[in-house]
């Protein structure tokens, strides 16, 4: 959901006084573009370097004549330039016999032997654990943080489009950027002020926002940290920089030397500081990489400066640049701390040249570290309120005196500007309904009506079926939230409905009540670990379309009522009482079990009472409220131990059970390997009870890609009182389809994954048996596995599902193809 209101919000939204800018593009006398040549501004260290289509921008806050462009084996050319803004320019080199002996330039395959470049970078990695607030006990300091997001590529297009109607005013805030040299405009702004204070022998950091202040979308809090958590914390110094869910590989890495060439091109005094400056790129296309260069101290071997732009060529969807500029300052002559790092990225649905995009910038400072001040352990552990009034309502002054950079006449407007726009019935409408394609819901007052996305279903016991939601919606912040719906079956010709209460007692410990009734058609079994979720639904449940007769449902009416709470955070405890009953919802599956009388009987009364721990460390989450938005869903481990207690004779409950179960998820980036996604469940029911309250190993029946359950299995194929399984799945991201030249193009990723499941089922469970299901469990551990096409038209994956073993079993699948849609960067 996050992408989608990410890309919405790009669809929707769809003068820095520097004194010279250049731009164009570096051709040989053929016409082909020169890539990684070398653009510097005569007798200056300012320069850059073409990307690999020859283009390039550079620009300085120094008046300049004349540029410099050469590159190895070709006449270097200078070019007089007479204004300060030169567009579009396009250089054409030309060959030379001769080698140039002095210009020291580079392109090609850098030797990775007698290269001082690589020994400079072999001393960076003996260093690098001794510099920055890791070489200290404890460390704080202040943190200000500016975030801003610009439509870029403003032409008189745009400008007149229809679109824009009544909102005209905006324009007049264009500025240009000094990375691209693309026109924009400023359409949000947030900036955030902190304290930031770290134990590294307990492995402890923990960030104080003291101030927030944001225009534009103010309210949004979702969309706020959702774009934060785009520019997630990195440090230069590891091997891989994660951005995007992707891991690119950092020039400064252990593993660079096999990515990147390097090469020594200059030395020179950096704030009185004697350094080296090496230039590096990409060796390969199409691999997670950048391309820049960085300045490095000749003592301490630590980077004084760096950029970093990714390689255009980048397996990566949707961003068509990323810029990176960090700077260093020296503490005691030796230890270099970070002051500033600057962040752009080019976000646009094609990578073409003159194509509109929005730019993400992120510009974070540094300021007022202190070291060796120790805090207790429970310092970093405490909860604090999420929300505190005087945070967000700071005074103009305050930020006067807290920004550590001061704004722009240009982002000085926005504020005033985006406060105008909001007022545009125009801007409204579009926001609106940029909501209800993100959210799901059309806002009505203080009622939102949908999810609009599920309002159509089909299943062998309703046939076609229709249902209608809604739910109250004050904020995003809101202390208490109702939600219900109502559904209709043609087939059945009966009605069902769910509805919801919770309630946010205190916001520091997030005690929350919830109650809730479903009476509804529910493919059971869908997945090991059960959810007491009133209203959840499984895709099981009214996939349009499945492998086979999808008629193994049943009827439940669930009812729920606990509390939750979160002592500690990112740890959640939950106790829970639920009441159900099940019966079968087609004549072609039955849930029949012989009671103590030997009585077979088809329906299920049961009441629960499960006490359930939920540790997710490293989660993100955005709002105060009752409910909150996972901001880095995926991107986080997950413990999950659960305790159920079955009673009998209680409200008229036909078992008396124990049951325990226990999950565990971790996505995993593997440096330049890709990223994996592991999960292991593990559960055992103590008691006999009938085939509705067992364990099915979850089969799917549609020609969807559903993790953690098994492709080629049927519903109830195998039924287990205690299980124990894994699921592996892997993305290279596209690293072996870069190396075929037929396939580099279409930037494909691959994607294998291994499905495995061992099960038990007691005597006593069998004897209680009285359905048409035959009982199997996997005691020979059942296994299947698949390898997939992904990034298909950049939204869609293809896999291909192999059973492998147990195919003697009736009407087993032994192959499958099925499919999963989904934006991903």
């Amino acid at each position: 959901m996050k992408q989608i209101l990410f890309f919405l919000f790009m669809g929707l939204a769809t003068v820095a006084m520097a004194q010279t800018k250049v731009s164009g593009v570096i051709k040989d006398t053929a016409g082909t573009p020169i890539a990684f040549a070398n653009v510097i501004f005569k007798d200056s260290n300012e320069g850059t370097i073409s990307n690999e289509e020859g283009r390039f921008y550079l620009e300085s806050d120094d008046n300049y004549t004349e540029v410099v462009f050469s590159f190895i084996g070709f006449s270097s050319t200078e070019v007089t330039l007479t204004d300060r803004s030169t567009y579009n320019m396009e250089i054409v080199l030309e060959e030379e016999a001769a080698a140039l002996d002095e210009v020291v330039i580079f392109t090609g395959k850098q030797s990775k032997k007698n290269n001082p470049a690589i020994d400079i970078l072999r001393k960076i990695w003996e260093n690098r654990r001794e510099n920055g607030v890791k070489k200290f006990k404890q460390y704080q300091y202040d943190k200000y943080e500016k975030l801003e997001f610009d439509l870029n590529t403003i032409d008189s297009a745009l400008i007149n489009s229809r679109v824009f109607n009544g909102m005209e005013f905006i324009f007049d805030q264009t500025d240009t950027s000094n990375i691209t040299g693309n026109t924009y405009l400023p359409i949000f702004i947030n900036e955030a002020y902190a304290k930031v204070y770290g134990d590294n022998l307990l492995n402890e950091e923990k960030e104080v926002l003291e101030g927030n202040k944001n225009s534009g979308f103010d309210n949004n809090n979702t969309l706020i940290a959702f774009i934060k958590d785009l520019y997630s914390e990195y440090n230069v110094y590891d091997n891989y920089l994660k951005f995007f869910d992707k891991a690119f590989t950092s020039p400064l890495s252990t593993t660079g030397i096999d990515v990147y060439n390097y090469v020594l091109l200059d030395s020179a005094y950096r704030d009185n500081k004697w350094c080296y400056n090496i230039v590096y790129y990409p060796r390969r296309k199409n691999e997670l990489t950048f391309k820049g260069d960085f300045w490095v101290n000749d003592s301490t071997w630590a980077i004084k400066e760096i950029n970093l732009q990714a390689s255009k060529s980048a397996n990566l969807n949707w961003v068509r640049e990323v810029y990176i500029e960090q700077e260093f300052d020296v503490l005691n002559d030796s230890t270099f701390l970070i002051t500033r790092d600057y962040f752009l990225s080019d976000f646009s649905f094609r990578k073409k040249e003159g194509a509109r995009g929005v730019y993400g910038k992120r510009t974070t400072l540094y300021d007022n570290y202190e070291f060796d001040i120790k805090k207790d352990k429970s310092f970093y552990k405490e909860q604090v309120d999420p929300y505190q009034y005087e945070v967000y309502n700071r005074p103009d002054d305050y930020w006067e005196e807290k920004r550590m950079e001061s704004l722009s006449k240009d982002e000085k407007g926005v504020y005033k500007m985006l406060d105008t726009l909001k007022t545009v019935p125009r801007f409204k409408t579009l926001y609106n309904l940029g909501a209800v394609l993100a959210t799901g819901y059309y806002e009505t007052n203080n009622f939102d009506v949908g999810p609009v996305f599920s309002i159509f279903g089909f299943n062998e016991a309703e046939g076609l079926r229709i249902r209608l939601g809604g739910r109250t919606y004050f904020s995003q912040n809101d202390p208490w939230r109702i939600e219900g719906f109502g559904a209709y079956g043609f087939k059945d010709e009966r009605f069902k409905y769910g509805i919801s209460a919770k309630w946010l007692l205190d916001r520091t410990s997030r005690l929350t009540v919830f109650a809730g009734n479903r009476k509804d058609v529910e493919q059971t079994g869908a997945s090991l670990t059960n959810s007491n979720d009133v209203l959840g639904r499984s895709l099981a449940s009214s996939s349009l379309i499945s492998v086979g007769a999808n008629d193994r449902l049943s009827r439940i009416n669930l009812t729920t009522v606990g509390f939750e709470v979160e002592p500690v955070k990112n740890l959640v405890l939950r106790l829970t009482g639920s009441y159900r009953n099940l019966e079968s919802a087609t004549d072609t599956f039955s849930i029949d079990y012989f009671d103590e009388d030997g009585t077979i009987r088809s329906t299920v009364s049961q009441p629960e009472i499960e006490l359930a721990f939920n540790y997710t460390p490293r989660r993100k989450t955005s709002g105060y409220g009752v409910e909150r938005t996972i901001i880095n869903d995926g991107d986080f481990p997950v413990f999950y131990v659960a305790y159920t207690y079955g009673l009998k004779d209680v409200l008229n409950g036909d078992f008396e059970y124990k049951k325990l179960q226990g999950l565990y998820t971790r996505p995993w980036n593997i440096g330049g390997l890709g990223r994996l996604l592991t999960t292991v469940e593990v559960g055992k029911i103590f008691d006999p009870v009938p085939l509705s309250l067992l364990s099915p190993i979850p089969g799917n029946q549609t020609y969807f890609s559903l993790y953690n359950t098994f492709t080629q299995l049927d519903y109830y194929e195998f039924v287990s009182d205690t299980y124990a399984s894994l699921h592996v799945q892997h993305n290279f991201g596209g690293r072996l389809f870069s190396r075929i030249p037929g396939l580099r193009k279409l930037n494909l990723r691959e994607v294998i994954g291994f499905r495995a499941v061992y099960g038990e089922i007691s005597e006593e469970n069998i004897a209680l048996n009285a359905s048409n299901i035959i009982y199997q469990a996997p005691g020979d551990i059942y296994y299947e596995y698949s390898v997939g096409i992904g990034n298909i038209f950049k939204i869609f994956r293809l896999d291909f599902n192999f059973r492998g073993n147990y195919l003697n079993n009736p009407d087993a699948r032994k192959f499958g193809v099925t499919g999963v849609f989904g934006f991903s960067f």
